[in-house]
């Protein structure tokens, strides 16, 4: 149920809380909320509120260096082995204080920011990261890889997971792609943008996006814009699957009544990780049977 719950909260979070982002300046880096970041000490000691930061520093292989993470960040699963220090979202800075880090990883929300302020103020080295998509992974990837002295692996990684989505996008590059709606949420209902991950995981697998042209991560929809869009698939997670299945009123999506719901394997696909690259491979194998191993 855990598991479950952080994928719901990677997945639904960017709807709610965009950071103040600025570009960075030439030559200078910069963390999502434009503050720049100080290379002069590999941190020894670091706290990641961010489950696909944490994901990343495990990948890279300075896991060793974490003393702190969140509730939500529960893959690996070796990350439960790290000491758990409550929320992503307004975090207790005294907890954080406590565990002694020389380097925290924030998720880059507004909601940070104060927290955000305090640690800085306290002198404790912290930047944040909003990893929405494909290109914002890659980016921050190598940062951290950047941060921690490994930059090596980090770019290992990076290239591994671009070289497995282009594969995935030139198999898949002249095939029908099909319109398909993303089920995020219920209640309201919550569909993913075309400014989500999961929505450019679609297309390089071979289909669109339904409601690729909200800016947004995910908004909230109703069922009858729904139904007005006629998308040709519904996905959805093996816990929403069986239900939308089942309801009467979304039998009135034509997709839906004629069985074309699509059960996503939430693991690989739900959140922006280190297995982007499978991800890609997954909901291939799932739109195309028989055309990407």
């Amino acid at each position: 149920m855990l598991r479950l719950r952080a994928l719901a909260f990677v997945v639904v979070f960017a709807a709610c809380h965009a950071p103040e982002s600025r570009p960075p300046q030439s030559g200078e880096l910069r963390d999502d909320f434009g503050t720049a970041i100080d290379l002069q000490h590999a941190p020894r000691r670091i706290v990641s509120l961010n489950p696909t930061t944490t994901e990343i520093l495990f990948a890279i292989g300075a896991s060793n260096r974490l003393v702190g993470r969140s509730q939500w960040d529960v893959f690996p699963d070796s990350a439960l082995t790290v000491p758990s220090l409550g929320q992503a979202l307004r975090p207790n800075v005294e907890a954080l204080i406590a565990a002694k880090p020389d380097l925290v990883v924030l998720y880059a929300s507004n909601d940070n920011r104060p927290a955000f302020d305090r640690l800085k103020q306290a002198g404790i080295a912290t930047v944040a990261f909003k990893i929405d998509s494909i290109e914002q992974f890659a980016r921050d990837a190598r940062i951290i890889g950047r941060i921690t002295g490994d930059s090596a692996r980090a770019g290992t990684l990076v290239d591994s997971i671009e070289a497995t989505l282009a594969r995935v996008r030139a198999a898949t590059a002249s095939l029908p792609h099909p319109t398909v709606f993303i089920h995020a949420w219920d209640k309201p209902i919550i569909a993913i943008g075309g400014g989500s991950f999961m929505s450019q995981l679609l297309e390089i697998a071979g289909a669109r996006n339904s409601y690729a042209d909200i800016v947004a991560a995910s908004a909230p929809v109703t069922l009858e814009d729904i139904v007005q869009r006629n998308p040709d698939y519904v996905m959805a997670s093996p816990v929403a699957a069986p239900k939308i299945r089942m309801s009467a009123s979304w039998r009135s999506i034509p997709a839906v009544r004629s069985g074309h719901l699509l059960v996503y394997d939430t693991v690989l696909v739900g959140r922006p990780s280190v297995m982007l690259g499978m991800a890609a491979v997954s909901l291939a194998k799932l739109l195309h049977p028989g055309v990407v191993r």
